[in-house]
């Protein structure tokens, strides 16, 4: 059985993935982009069952979500890989790392070291946005046209979200109203996940939190002992999904980050690709 991960590609340089959050698709990077394709070969994944490409056949865990980006990579030509991501695209991005897929990582918000008490809160959350953007999803459009409009549905995520872009909104109702398994992923990648052998990371870690992140709780700062010389940047001004509230900053923190990397990641120089990546499950 076969699963296609969406990948639009731009930019040169290393090769950079982005790996967005559970509630939004590959769109929730529109601000920081611009800066990241100026040094880097950029791969921006719409994440299983979001945006252009289908759930997964079977439950969609941590290490499943983790196989299909790899293969997607494989596809792509791509070895190890700067990765940026956030809230469940974080944790992904950490698995990768623990594989030794990754050559560096900037962590937002990952996902994974919540406490019972935070997991009940955090699924409950995800269930009642669900609900509410599907019963919205028809005037997303409308709404994303306007600062105050895009105020009222980002607000959740963003410290400033009256800064946002349209295409940020319309990520939230990918993720949140269309995704085509939204609740098993709730359920197997956040609710039911531990992160296992962090030990073995050996590329550059940085973790990073906006302070005004009111989704992810305390979790982030819970990865510093776990992950062999991982680095905390709090964010101010800045919430769950920090990419539009400070994009310069985060592309500094992913720069920065990246040359801390042992070694260097060679350039694709091939051209480049926008679509639909077909890759194989073996789950």
């Amino acid at each position: 059985m076969t699963t296609a991960l969406h990948v639009d590609r731009s930019g040169s340089g290393e090769p950079l993935l982005l790996l967005h959050g559970l509630g939004s698709s590959r769109r929730d990077f529109t601000a920081v982009l611009p800066l990241l394709t100026e040094r880097f070969d950029v791969l921006n994944v719409d994440l299983p069952g979001i945006g252009h490409s289908p759930a997964l056949p079977d439950r969609p865990t941590v290490p499943a979500i983790t196989d299909a980006v790899e293969r997607t990579l494989d596809a792509e030509g791509v070895g190890r890989v700067h990765v940026l991501g956030n809230s469940l695209g974080a944790r992904v991005a950490l698995e990768l790392a623990r594989r030794g897929r990754a050559a560096s990582v900037v962590a937002i918000a990952p996902s994974g070291l919540n406490l019972l008490p935070e997991r009940l809160y955090q699924g409950a959350g995800m269930a009642v946005s669900r609900v509410l953007m599907r019963t919205v999803a028809p005037l997303i459009d409308p709404l994303s046209r306007s600062a105050v409009g895009r105020a009222a549905v980002l607000a959740p995520l963003k410290a400033t979200p009256w800064t946002t872009s349209p295409e940020e909104t319309i990520g939230a109702r990918e993720g949140f109203a269309d995704s085509r398994d939204f609740m098993r992923t709730v359920v197997w990648a956040l609710m039911l996940d531990v992160p296992r052998g962090l030990g073995r990371i050996d590329c550059p870690v940085t973790l990073v939190q906006g302070v005004a992140d009111w989704v992810a709780s305390g979790q982030t700062v819970r990865y510093l002992p776990l992950v062999p010389g991982s680095r905390f940047s709090p964010l101010l001004w800045a919430g769950h999904a920090p990419q539009s509230d400070r994009p310069r900053t985060i592309a500094r923190l992913v720069e920065q980050t990246a040359q801390r990397a042992v070694s260097p990641v060679v350039p694709r120089r091939s051209g480049r690709s926008s679509g639909t990546v077909r890759v194989t499950s073996t789950r």
